[in-house]
This record gives structure tokens, C-alpha cells and sequence, in this order.
């Protein structure tokens, strides 16, 4: 598997962020939190993802920008796990993130991890 974050990999068509909030999942470690949404899209890969960072709490478009390539960073590293299970069917997800400071790399990385780790277990228990 490659380790890249594609323009066929992003999120990005309005109708399936409408429904992915409107009838989507949650999963949340702070300061990330994950909506994903079982989607049968038209991605030759299996999940679309896009990142989300509050202008609320980020007013600066620098920081905001930061931290959303922070995310798409340590997704694009860790986005293997989800790869690799054979039980993942196609999601689409959002990355938002919750926090109202900026994080380091290294901890945005391990959240990151144990977000993607939450996810994966729900989904192994709903497919017993």
C-alpha cells in the first residue's frame, strides 16, 4: 500500500458531506473526533476522508491551516490500519478537530492512531 492522500481519496462532493452529517457515526479521542458513514461511493478507494478545523476556535486562517495539515499528515501515515483490515467496507469520514490549542505532531500522530484503533474495534463489533 502506498502511502499517499490522493485527490480521489479526499472528501469533497457536498452531497456526501450532507449525508455523512446528517446520518453519520461518531468516535471521538480529544482533541480529534471522527464522523464516518458506511457509503457506497465511486472512489476506487475504499475510504474518503476530509479534515475539519473550527473557525470558532481557530480565528487565524494560518493556524487553522496548521493543524488541518497536521491531520492529513498523521492520517496519511496511519491510514493502513483501516487498509490492511479486511472487515472495513467503503466510509466515508470527517476529521474535526475539537481542541482550543494547537498540538504538537507527535501527539496529534498518537491521537490520530488511537482514533483510527476505536473505529476499527467498533467496527469488528458490529460485525459479530
Amino acid at each position: 500500500m502506498r502511502y499517499t492522500f490522493r485527490n480521489e481519496e479526499k472528501l469533497k462532493k457536498k452531497i456526501l458531506i450532507s449525508e455523512l452529517f446528517a446520518s453519520g457515526k461518531s468516535a471521538s479521542v480529544f482533541p480529534l473526533k471522527m464522523i464516518y458513514l458506511q457509503n457506497d461511493h465511486d472512489s476506487p478507494f475504499k475510504i474518503q476522508a476530509g479534515v475539519s478545523v473550527s473557525k470558532r476556535n481557530f480565528k487565524r486562517a494560518v493556524d487553522r491551516n496548521r493543524i488541518k495539515r497536521l491531520m492529513r499528515e498523521s492520517y496519511r501515515k496511519n491510514k493502513y490500519l483501516m487498509y490492511n483490515d479486511e472487515d472495513t467496507k467503503k466510509h466515508i469520514m470527517m476529521f474535526i478537530y475539537q481542541g482550543k490549542d494547537e498540538v504538537s505532531y507527535e501527539l496529534m500522530e498518537e491521537k490520530m492512531t488511537q482514533l483510527i484503533e476505536k473505529f476499527l474495534q467498533k467496527q469488528k463489533s458490529l460485525a459479530k
